[in-house]
């Protein structure tokens, strides 16, 4: 660790990784109850369970994102954070917010907008903490060495803070609502956060593979420019069935299908990275979560995103668990395996220790890997037989759903992999041992590390 404000990052990452694995057992609790609907219903209904298990996602994975940010930028800047009592003030007030929504969610008082459902005072209370972030990541970065990481970083995270203005507005006019709500949700997890993964993918590639930063730099500037011009218009590939123009159906088919791009370029980037590298690191985890996440994003978001996007097929599937099995591979590739490999690069340099438990890790990443990927492939097929039973021939929700009840029991399995490898790697994380499983070999310094 050069700069000591840089432990700032081990507090969000704490406190990301506990959220990490209550979202976990909420999506595991939900999973069963789909299995067996009446369980704790009259004590804890499925939609509040839902609403735990989907906004302790987005509120851990942005904890990552700030805390990456709170310690790759000093890096990047060559300087100590503007202010660490600010940075500390921020998660305060987020950890204050997620309490308070959860014990809203939990006496049933909340919004009723998907994953937005926070009360008012605690939307108002993550705009204030994001203010505050962007004010002391940006007065840092302006302080000192400019790259094109930090660029890149910030434009993803000031795009993002200020996109949730929308989920504060809520007009009665319902077309209206769900355009603001997906200006909220799409052009967060399709167009900001692609930018704010591809830096920090960009930056645990120049660390760990030793490639030269003027390579790594163009190739992240062709991924940022696909990136947007692909998700802003692929916008529209939500805008098929809530009222807006018939010329959306057109528009967001043809540039969602682009969609696939930025994915797969980020994917090729990492592997060509690797190939070009010149460096032995000794943390071949955090290099596999890396390799993992690109790769995992480009099949979750890229190909079962194209899977359902083009509006004729769409017609079809929109809303069955062929969106579940896209969603839950997507956001487990593009984001919360890139913030585990974050995760997994820094808390050894945040604990001043070699990276113990590669083996351990680089388990709980095949675990944890191996029971989404059997996730999505139960939830494609329950979606493919859904669809033609609902859609085409005409069955009634309720005996379609009781039709399914093998596959959703194959996917509380799945679910029951993914929660222990998710334990297994927090232990390999928090606790140290004595000597390193692998050894590390002789590993080439590079410049600014």
């Amino acid at each position: 660790m050069k700069y000591q404000t840089q432990k700032v990052a081990y507090a969000y990452f704490l406190v990301a990784l506990a959220l990490f694995a209550i979202q976990l057992l909420g999506g595991l609790l939900a999973g069963w109850i789909y299995v067996s609907p009446n369980f704790l219903s009259e004590i804890l209904p499925f939609n509040i369970v839902r609403m735990i298990h989907t906004n302790a996602l987005v509120v851990w994975l942005l904890l990552g994102f700030f805390g990456a940010a709170y310690f790759l930028v000093p890096e990047e800047a060559e300087r100590d954070l503007y202010s660490a009592k600010l940075a500390y003030l921020q998660l305060a007030i987020l950890v204050i917010g997620t309490l308070g929504a959860v014990g809203s969610y939990l006496v049933g008082i909340h919004g009723g907008r998907e994953f937005l459902e926070q009360p008012l005072w605690v939307k108002f209370g993550i705009l204030v903490a994001a203010l505050i972030f962007l004010f002391n990541i940006t007065m840092t970065a302006l302080a000192g060495r400019k790259t094109a990481i930090t660029n890149v970083l910030l434009m993803g995270l000031w795009l993002l803070s200020l996109l949730w203005v929308f989920a504060i507005i809520n007009p009665e006019n319902l077309g209206l609502d769900k355009m603001y709500w997906w200006f909220v949700v799409h052009l967060w997890v399709e167009a900001t956060w692609e930018l704010v993964m591809a830096a920090i993918l960009a930056f645990l590639m120049l660390k760990l593979t030793g490639v030269d930063r003027e390579v790594v730099e163009k190739w992240l500037y062709i991924i940022v420019a696909t990136a947007l011009i692909s998700g802003i218009l692929g916008t529209g590939h939500h805008y098929y069935w809530i009222g807006t123009p018939g010329y959306w159906q057109w528009i967001g088919s043809i540039f969602s299908t682009f969609e696939v791009v930025p994915f797969f370029l980020m994917m090729s980037f990492a592997f060509v990275m690797v190939w070009k590298g010149r460096r032995n690191h000794p943390n071949k985890a955090a290099l596999l979560w890396s390799l993992g996440s690109s790769t995992v994003a480009f099949f979750g978001a890229g190909v079962w995103g194209f899977l359902h996007t083009l509006h004729g097929v769409n017609f079809y599937t929109h809303g069955t668990q062929i969106t579940a099995a896209h969603g839950h591979l997507a956001f487990y590739g593009a984001y919360v395996a890139l913030n585990l490999a974050m995760f997994t690069y820094a808390m050894p340099i945040l604990r001043n220790r070699d990276p113990y438990n590669q083996v351990i890790n680089m388990g709980a990443f095949w675990l944890m890997t191996g029971g989404m990927a059997f996730m999505t492939f139960t939830l494609t097929f329950a979606g493919t037989i859904q669809t033609h039973m609902q859609r085409v021939l005409g069955d009634d929700f309720m005996s379609v759903q009781d039709g399914l009840s093998l596959f959703y029991l194959m996917r509380f399995g799945s679910g029951v992999a993914v929660v222990t490898g998710a334990l297994v790697l927090i232990y390999a994380l928090l606790v140290a041992r004595r000597h390193e499983i692998i050894a590390p070999g002789s590993a080439q310094p590079v410049a600014g590390e």
